[in-house]
């Protein structure tokens, strides 16, 4: 049997900073790039497909066992993650020990919770607030929605206390997952995915803080929206969105919730020449990278070089890296997160109530680029570009999306400044493949950047440095015909700025380590644990005055049989989500929640803080 990994969201290729209006050729059915789990004939619902690895014993009973020990550790993006809620109609239990969802089916059945998260909600200040529609469609093809916005007037003028965005979808049938994204006079302020439904239909919900987007939001634009999608009479599910953005009112006061520091101007880049304000003193680039699209590189971490015997291939290996290029010069590395879609590892079982990390809030990776903040304060246009180094050449499958986000310095016209210093390492990235019955690939790779620069300011001379370390390993293995696929992997990114006498570190580390196995009678297994750990620190005068801790973990275990109608799959699974956040900027300085799922049925919402 070959690779059982197809494309996910293969009908959705979103071009970087746009939405592309235009259906593909092949929008009359969903891409597929490896061999796929083949649908039935007639009428039965097609199988779901979803990248995969494997490797461990096939069960062929319709039990499946606990999850696989204790989710590894990874690291977040820095920014406020999404909150997934239950849909109206199922929310989930309130916390506490203790089952949440009744008695548990023996597998699978018609319909499921709708899907949750364990990460918090997002915070909102109790201030006067005002809500406004963005966006309402449904989706069926590949036409975006296109709007108007106006900010509200009952809250008072930008700035606000805060902006909060919520998606609430719904959608019925049979359907892939998808994926989509939003955008703002330009500006990307959401990408997304979404699950896949239920034959009786799902509801589910996504927030997130957009209050640095305060610019943007300020006054009127356009609204464009797409989520790429297939409707035809196999793929009956039309996925139906409503966005709305509540505005809380910034209020003067001891104690009172007062407007947060957020950049004077968010530019998209759209384009790779830029002309920035010439009195900028701080300069982010944020970056949405997601390998999607329907080829290999939405499961880059699997792919191996030409010589493997093996269905996804990529000259260099599995290594991604994103850059970000001013005027031809690398002025910023990072690694990209590892999605798991919702149909991800061969197996939507897995995600059905629990998706995986960031699946529905892609957060963006962040660049500190002011050490050149003097060379683009010249009033000339200068090229800021994204790639993504490992890609294949001439292969397509990541978008990046980019913002930049800059604040200015009110009393100067002016900023002058330089870039004094710039050191690379070597990047390093080797692949090694050892044939065998078991075939294994072991991957490392690597790379450092230091760049430091500085500006006089209005308020005296300051000084930027930014130092950033990138390192991934991974040990893939697979049999012929990819009947056992299994990838253990690590990878890290660790940041420190400088600026002045504030110095703050940031190490990130995300883990993957799971394995699919197609066993007797066509039981397809997959036991997978993801991780996303961030640890932050602040210093000032080489003193810690803050710091905060993200670790959220996922790990899940599902059984079916492929290449037979939905009724017929005898679907079993586990999955436990558990999201932590400790540190001052937390309500309380800590958050623990634990969601835990069997056969779709949620039986554990636990909080511990």
């Amino acid at each position: 049997m070959r690779r059982h990994i197809t494309g996910l969201l293969g009908a959705v290729a979103l071009a970087a900073g746009t939405l592309a209006a235009a259906a593909p050729a092949n929008a009359a059915a969903p891409a597929t790039t490896a061999a796929a789990v083949a649908a039935p004939a007639g009428p039965g619902p097609a199988t779901e497909r979803g990248a995969r690895p494997a490797g461990l014993p096939a069960t062929t009973a319709t039990a499946v066992a606990g999850p696989a020990g204790p989710g590894s550790a990874t690291a977040g993006a820095g920014l406020p993650a999404a909150a997934v809620a239950a849909g109206p109609g199922r929310a989930s239990a309130p916390g506490g020990a203790g089952a949440a969802g009744g008695d548990v089916p023996a597998e699978f059945g018609s319909d499921w919770h709708d899907p949750v998260t364990a990460g918090p909600a997002v915070a909102r200040p109790g201030t006067r607030a005002c809500e406004v529609t963005l966006a309402e469609a449904r989706f069926r093809d590949f036409t975006p929605y296109r709007g108007d916005y106006a900010p509200p007037t009952a809250c008072g003028p930008a700035p606000w206390a805060k902006v909060v965005l919520r998606l609430d979808g719904k959608v019925e049938g049979r359907q892939y997952d998808r994926l989509g994204n939003l955008t703002l006079g330009g500006v990307e302020i959401l990408r997304t995915s979404t699950p896949q439904p239920s034959p009786d239909g799902i509801t589910w919900a996504v927030e997130r803080d957009v209050t640095r987007y305060r610019d943007t939001l300020s006054r009127p634009q356009p609204v464009e929206m797409l989520i790429g999608n297939v409707v035809d009479e196999t793929y009956t599910g039309v996925i139906d969105v409503k966005v709305t953005l509540t505005f809380y009112a910034a209020e003067r006061g001891p104690g009172r919730p007062a407007a947060p520091d957020t950049p004077d101007r968010v530019l998209p880049l759209t384009t790779p020449a830029v002309t920035t304000p010439r009195n900028t003193e701080r300069l982010l680039a944020e970056v949405y990278a997601t390998g999607s699209g329907g080829g290999c590189e939405e499961y880059w971490y699997l792919t191996t070089p030409d010589a493997a015997p093996y269905s996804c291939k990529a000259a260099d290996g599995p290594h991604r890296e994103v850059r970000v290029l001013v005027d031809g010069q690398l002025a910023g590395i990072a690694a990209p997160f590892p999605t798991v879609w919702t149909g991800g590892w061969s197996n939507p079982f897995l995600w059905y109530v629990t998706p995986g990390l960031r699946a529905f809030d892609v957060q963006p990776v962040l660049y500190d680029l002011t050490p050149y903040a003097a060379l683009l304060n010249d009033g000339r246009p200068h090229r800021i570009e994204v790639s993504v180094a490992g890609v294949p050449a001439g292969q397509s499958g990541w978008s990046t999306p980019a913002n930049l986000l800059l604040w200015q310095d009110e009393a100067r016209a002016v900023v002058t400044g330089a870039l004094t210093r710039h050191e690379e390492g070597e990047p390093a990235n080797s692949s090694r493949w050892t044939p065998g019955t078991e075939h294994r690939l072991d991957t490392e790779g690597g790379h450092r950047l230091t760049v430091a620069g500085y500006l006089d300011t209005s308020h005296g001379r300051i000084t930027t440095t930014v130092g950033r370390e990138v390192r991934g390993t991974s040990v893939h293995r697979w049999t012929d015909g990819e009947v056992l696929d299994a990838l253990t992997a690590t990878w890290t990114d660790r940041e420190s700025v400088t600026r002045g006498a504030t110095t703050t570190r940031t190490e990130r580390t995300y883990t993957m380590d799971g394995a699919t196995t197609l066993g007797a009678g066509d039981r397809l297994r997959t036991v997978l644990s993801l991780g996303d750990r961030a640890d932050t620190v602040t210093l000032r005068g080489g003193r810690p005055v803050d710091s905060s801790r993200l670790d959220d973990r996922y790990t899940g275990d599902a059984t079916y049989t492929t290449n037979v109608p939905r009724d017929q799959r005898h679907a079993v699974g586990t999955t436990t989500a558990r999201h932590r956040l400790y540190g001052a900027g937390t309500p309380g300085g800590c958050y623990d929640r634990t969601v835990a799922t069997a056969q779709g049925t949620v039986t554990v919402d636990r909080r511990r803080c």
